[in-house]
């Protein structure tokens, strides 16, 4: 099923398609949609999650599609952009069997779509996901190898972005005493935070799960509070690692920051929150730039291109890429976030 504009759905950019799966034997609900393979296979991983309804399920599926779009792109791999969203539930368990049914969905699509992990999946999952289809990436390697849990390589290139970003908005060289505010300590979020402590940065977590992010801060000699006060502390850096659409109109006014630079896909809720945090003087990273480290690793994997060496290797060119927007925004005075949007958008053809 091909969804357009007309049928209301505003986050819907030209996608090449969106596709509507369901397999009533293992309760599979599932939308797979595929804005460009304009560079390539649309690439991007797969989310289980619970929505309130299945439109959410589509405009996130809209929305995280087109970001994997502009994340390829500017990470210069030769992928286009895709995402899968399989919808959790009361009757929709994650088993084998449903995943068994989301692989089969992909082999439909006849190699259009890559998937790998992501919010609610494991490497395991796409060893399951593998045995019905094999457009799949994020699997356990050897010892050296491009690919497995992307997780790592996402925290190493966030890392290497937020100390860019202090440089940028804080004119520091490094990150001692600097005082970081990370949202959400899952994999990206938590190894983000190991990183930063061994730096000697001063760190404020937090987590819909409040006992990890206080595991997390007695480990590490930090802070936590409360995930629902995490964007309005005070501190050089605000580091979302969450879910997105997090930069609204209302939490942007009580930000207390110079710099955001974190992980979380699609944090600006709407185009005007990029001016938003602009008009703010606020330095911005945007998502897709500073969080393509996870999806170098798997590409890598998927295209039997270079090992774990060659993996860090362009996870270290991040910095750079986020220099490039900085630049640019600085030349233009645009906003860093429509700026990569624009730099996306030529990449892949639609400039």
């Amino acid at each position: 099923m091909t969804v357009t504009s007309r049928w209301g759905f505003p986050d819907f950019d030209d996608h090449e398609g969106v596709h509507l799966f369901t397999d009533p034997k293992s309760g599979l609900q599932a939308v797979i949609a595929i804005h460009s393979t304009h560079l390539g296979p649309a690439g991007g991983g797969v989310r289980f999650w619970h929505y309130p309804n299945e439109t959410d399920a589509i405009t996130d599926a809209l929305r995280l599609s087109r970001g994997m779009s502009y994340k390829n792109a500017m990470a210069g791999l030769p992928m286009g952009g895709g995402k899968g969203v399989v919808l959790a539930g009361p009757d929709r368990a994650k088993t084998p069997e449903l995943l068994k049914a989301f692989g089969r969905a992909i082999q439909s699509l006849s190699g259009r779509y890559v998937t790998a992990e992501d919010v609610g999946m494991s490497d395991q999952d796409m060893v399951t996901i593998a045995t019905e289809t094999k457009h799949v990436s994020g699997l356990p390697v050897a010892s050296g190898a491009a690919g497995g849990n992307p997780g790592p390589s996402t925290a190493l290139g966030v890392y290497l972005g937020v100390k860019a970003a202090a440089k940028r908005g804080l004119g520091a060289d490094g990150m001692k005493g600097v005082h970081v505010a990370i949202q959400g300590v899952g994999s990206v979020g938590g190894g983000l935070a190991r990183l930063l402590a061994a730096d000697g940065a001063r760190l404020t977590l937090a987590d819909v799960d409040a006992g990890r992010a206080q595991a997390l801060a007695d480990e590490l000699g930090g802070e936590a509070v409360a995930a629902d006060a995490i964007l309005s502390v005070e501190a050089d850096i605000v580091s979302p690692n969450a879910l997105g659409a997090i930069l609204t109109e209302a939490s942007i006014a009580g930000l207390r920051t110079k710099v955001i630079a974190g992980g979380a896909n699609n944090q600006l809720a709407t185009p005007e929150d990029g001016w938003r945090l602009h008009a703010r003087g606020i330095t911005y990273a945007p998502d897709y730039v500073i969080n393509a480290g996870g999806i170098i690793n798997v590409c890598l994997e998927y295209l039997g291109q270079g090992d774990r060496a060659e993996v860090e290797a362009r996870i270290r060119k991040i910095p750079e890429r986020l220099d490039q927007v900085w630049d640019e925004s600085a030349r233009t005075g645009e906003p860093a976030a429509a700026v990569a949007d624009k730099i996306a958008q030529r990449l892949i053809g639609r400039g």
